[in-house]
């Protein structure tokens, strides 16, 4: 079983930054991937970015040039900066993470947080 575990959310300025964390905890897995999506107010639930643990990452339009992921694979931790935040960025941001299994790692399950909440407004 693995456990993601999510920190970083709140509120902020429009203009402002927050940085989320994500942590994957556990025995027996190795992560594939991780990444983030977001649930915003009346919408679906849409990506905002995943890193595979080569590092090869995948933006959202929306957030690039504006979110960085980071990601510390012997700390199966990533990590989200967000900058330039906008009101529309406002949503509960949930950490997903691919991995695979032992003791053969060729199974791929996949994982999310619980979710944390971002709220950009002045």
């Amino acid at each position: 079983q693995v456990q993601l575990v999510e920190s970083g959310g709140g509120l902020v300025q429009p203009g402002g930054s927050l940085r989320l964390s994500c942590a994957a905890s556990g025995s027996g897995f190795r992560v594939a991937s991780m990444g983030w999506y977001r649930h915003g107010p009346g919408e679906q639930r849409e990506l905002v970015v995943t890193i595979t643990s080569g590092g090869r990452t995948n933006y959202a339009d929306s957030v690039k040039g504006r979110f960085t992921i980071s990601r510390d694979n012997a700390k199966n931790t990533v990590y989200l900066q967000m900058n330039s935040l906008k009101p529309e960025d406002t949503a509960v941001y949930y950490c997903e993470a691919e991995v695979t299994i032992a003791p053969y790692y060729i199974v791929t399950q996949q994982y999310w947080g619980q979710g944390t909440q971002v709220t950009v407004s002045s």
